[in-house]
């Protein structure tokens, strides 16, 4: 029942599985770095829903080296799950934000035999030439794959104002061009369940994505963190989430508009209960998305049933010309 209810849509781990020849695990690797709207250099405060630990919330110190994290996290998922390669996930917070030497020899110490790809979440305003040929250069001589995880959150560029990105669409539009120059997959972490985002926006992000050839989505629900702008709007009544049943339908919408070749990491996110005020109504993040499968299930929906507005729509009539 669960693997029919999952060939729905394209579940990360099986693409792993595929690409690899077996599991792989991803291994979270936490720098002491920021973002560039949190020190000033495009603003203030950081992004309006984002705490002080950021995204990392069950990562290792950032005290230890990346050495360190790497091999600590590595004993434990071999000895539990008996997994033999990895990927380095440098999670945290925006990674390309370092000097460029400080970043290379971060990236460098996780150039180890058993990590057969290294993952680098940022900001579309912190994609540089300088760092993406680096990262060529790595793939190269250590032959471990690339990625890239962008932090859009969702296309609405008046969302993304009102929740102190400090990008536009534009930037990410030019952070993917510039990747794809290299050829490194991209993954697109996006809240679907802003305050301001209506299911218009669900469906603009699905067909944006598409459009500029992302490889993988994250998708994540809105969790209100203690003591952060947003949570104090939430606090007061002054913004309002939608209900879990929404949430659903919206990952639904954003799946069927979806390149169906795109492959989901996951469907909704986890979050710290500790410090926050909201979490996933309260439910756990596997069962919100059983309620996915499940919903997909009943009304026979899968990922790209709806994709068909690319290349020409208007003059497909027409025939092909060939």
């Amino acid at each position: 029942m669960i693997e029919a209810v999952e060939k729905r849509y394209n579940v990360y781990s099986e693409y792993l599985k595929n690409k690899y020849g077996e599991k792989v695990y991803k291994l979270p690797v936490n720098l002491s770095v920021t973002c560039p709207n949190r020190d000033g250099t495009v603003g203030c405060g950081g992004c309006t829903f984002c705490g002080e630990e950021g995204a990392g919330f069950e990562n290792l110190s950032n005290r230890l080296s990346v050495k360190q994290q790497i091999e600590t996290n590595m004993k434990y998922i071999q000895e539990k799950y008996n997994v033999h390669k990895f990927i380095a996930y440098f999670q945290n917070f925006s990674n390309t934000y370092l000097p460029l030497d400080a970043f290379k020899a971060y990236i460098l110490e996780a150039c180890v035999p058993e990590i057969a790809e290294i993952a680098i979440s940022t900001r579309p305003d912190c994609i540089n030439d300088s760092y993406l040929e680096f990262l060529d250069d790595v793939r190269k001589e250590y032959k471990i794959e690339i990625s890239i995880e962008l932090g859009l959150q969702t296309v609405n560029y008046h969302t993304l104002k009102k929740i102190n990105r400090g990008h536009s669409l534009a930037e990410f539009i030019d952070a993917v061009t510039r990747i794809h120059h290299y050829s490194f997959d991209i993954c697109v972490h996006l809240i679907l369940n802003l305050p301001w985002d209506t299911m218009d926006d669900v469906i603009e992000n699905a067909k944006i994505v598409s459009a500029l050839g992302i490889k993988q989505v994250k998708l994540h629900s809105l969790y209100m963190v203690k003591n952060t702008v947003m949570g104090d709007l939430y606090r007061k009544g002054e913004i309002n989430i939608i209900l879990v049943e929404e949430y659903v339908d919206r990952v639904i919408v954003f799946l069927e508009y979806l390149n169906p070749a795109i492959t989901i990491q996951r469907l909704i996110g986890r979050a710290p209960e500790e410090n926050t005020l909201f979490v996933n109504w309260n439910m756990s993040w596997w069962k919100i998305r059983d309620m996915i499968e499940a919903e997909m299930e009943r009304k026979d929906s899968y990922q790209g049933k709806k994709f068909d507005y690319l290349n020409g729509k208007a003059v497909k009539k027409w025939g092909s010309g060939e």
